[in-house]
């Protein structure tokens, strides 16, 4: 016989706060199962004899009040009391763990988004056509990502500068809609990726973050709403004129 259902009911069965109906099913229990029998007598001896000791030594009202002025005597300040710098001491560790576990938090999250735009790179470089639309004009580039974007971006013009664009293709990270830019620069391919700022990430706020991963150079920051990451495998130098030119466009 299953008697969980049953014992689960004994305790308020000595309380004698069953509802009628399960009261007396419970009794006919009680009647078939000496087990059950035997922990409900238990659990009613045991609450008679709290009843009965609660009676036989109730304090006295003599007692209640010397007690009652005797705390009323000792009660200090909140400012005296020892354990107030212990607490004081516990809260800030508690604070400090709680910052050092959100950096760590954003720290692995910039670490997975920057892997994630890093395969994005590399996989561009290894493609026959690794771009959507292929122009060295940035009028030509930039309207092509039109109606494709929920957001928009500008282009820098780059007549007197050392770079030079390819063209660009549509990405998806973190399930939304993307920019992937491409220069040149001596040979090297540097790839711009423009994202919505909406979620965890590389930067949180405009300044510039600077990496290096597995071999590349890194820069990240976040302005005007959309986060920028630009990753090549040329010199951290070249990475971070790349990365002006794209700030001083997107500041005018």
């Amino acid at each position: 016989m299953n008697c969980g259902p049953w014992r689960e009911k004994l305790d308020a069965y000595a309380d004698e706060s069953l509802p009628a109906q399960e009261l007396v099913s419970v009794d006919e229990h009680l009647r078939s199962c000496r087990s059950c029998a035997a922990e409900a007598l238990a659990l009613l001896q045991m609450k008679r004899a709290t009843r009965d000791a609660a009676a036989r030594f109730a304090p006295s009202t003599e007692f209640r009040l010397r007690v009652e002025c005797a705390l009323q005597k000792k009660q200090q300040p909140l400012w005296r009391i020892s354990w107030l710098p212990g607490l004081a001491a516990a809260s800030a560790a508690l604070l400090l763990i709680a910052v050092s576990v959100t950096l760590f938090t954003r720290h692995v999250e910039r670490e997975q988004a920057v892997a994630e735009l890093l395969d994005l790179h590399v996989a561009t470089l290894a493609s026959a056509n690794p771009i959507d639309v292929v122009s060295t004009d940035r009028h030509t580039v930039k309207p092509w990502f039109q109606g494709k974007l929920p957001f928009t971006f500008n282009l820098p013009e780059l007549k007197d500068s050392q770079f030079t664009l390819l063209g660009g293709k549509l990405i998806y990270f973190n399930h939304s809609p993307g920019a992937q830019l491409l220069f040149e620069l001596r040979r090297h391919q540097l790839s711009v990726f423009i994202v919505q700022d909406q979620s965890a990430g590389f930067a949180m706020n405009r300044a510039v973050i600077a990496s290096s991963e597995r071999g590349f150079s890194v820069e990240a920051w976040t302005q005007s709403g959309l986060r920028y990451v630009v990753i090549s495998d040329t010199n951290p130098t070249d990475v971070h004129a790349l990365g002006e030119l794209m700030r001083a466009e997107e500041g005018q």
